[in-house]
């Protein structure tokens, strides 16, 4: 294609993938108590406000939070939308091959992502805020407002998300040549201190316990990335 026809068909793909973003936030907006319900379960049983509730102090914060999680959600559901444009729009400049792998990768990412998001909203984030809201209750009342609640609560499903995306990003890396099973062996040790680094990144809290929850499965993904580098260099070579 000349520049121009490609530049159409880039403005073509865009314009669909706002159209689903779009449609994909009203819907979610029109179920954003549900979804905010289940972002806050986890501290449900620690909520100590006259009505059990979450509340907030400013006129434009609870409206604001919702929006903000009907925009995530509605890209959540836009989602298969968004990357069916993209791949459509890559594909005809790769060779099969490598639309093969393309294929292989993008829900295999996907993937990787929920795990790690669900990882963290069963069992990081409940003994997490079990430590931030019982300690120290019997001198101060905790009043949480749902807005920064919400807040931390997506930053932390989106770190966790992310950092489950490890062994797709080493398989790929290997693939193409620039790591292999050797160097991944060698650097190990400073993977090791680099996961507990960043599990006390991630974590709300500074308790050794919770940090070691995010660090022990960052540790074992990079094992799985190690086997996967093994995998990926015979067909490489």
């Amino acid at each position: 294609m000349p520049l121009h026809e490609h530049l159409l068909e880039l403005r073509r793909r865009l314009v669909r993938s706002s159209i689903a973003l779009v449609l994909g936030t009203i819907v979610a907006f029109a179920f954003h108590k549900p979804i905010l319900r289940f972002l806050v379960q986890p501290v449900q049983e620690f909520l100590t406000s006259p009505a059990g509730q979450l509340i907030f102090t400013e006129p434009g914060e609870y409206i604001g939070t919702a929006m903000k999680v009907s925009l995530l959600a509605g890209l959540v559901l836009a989602l298969p939308v968004v990357l069916y444009e993209a791949v459509m729009f890559v594909a005809p400049g790769l060779t099969p091959k490598e639309r093969r792998y393309l294929y292989i990768l993008v829900p295999t990412s996907l993937l990787a992502f929920v795990v790690g998001a669900a990882f963290g909203y069963w069992v990081l984030l409940p003994p997490a805020f079990k430590v931030l809201l019982t300690f120290g209750s019997d001198v101060a009342t905790p009043m949480i407002r749902i807005g920064p609640l919400v807040g931390l609560m997506l930053q932390l499903l989106l770190w966790m998300g992310l950092s489950f995306e490890l062994p797709v990003v080493i398989f790929l890396l290997a693939k193409i040549g620039v790591v292999n099973t050797r160097l991944l062996s060698r650097f190990r040790p400073y993977a090791i201190v680099l996961a507990f680094v960043l599990s006390a990144i991630i974590t709300p809290t500074v308790d050794p316990v919770n940090q070691t929850l995010v660090a022990v499965p960052l540790v074992v993904l990079y094992e799985i990335s190690i086997w996967l580098s093994r995998l990926a260099a015979p067909r490489r070579r």
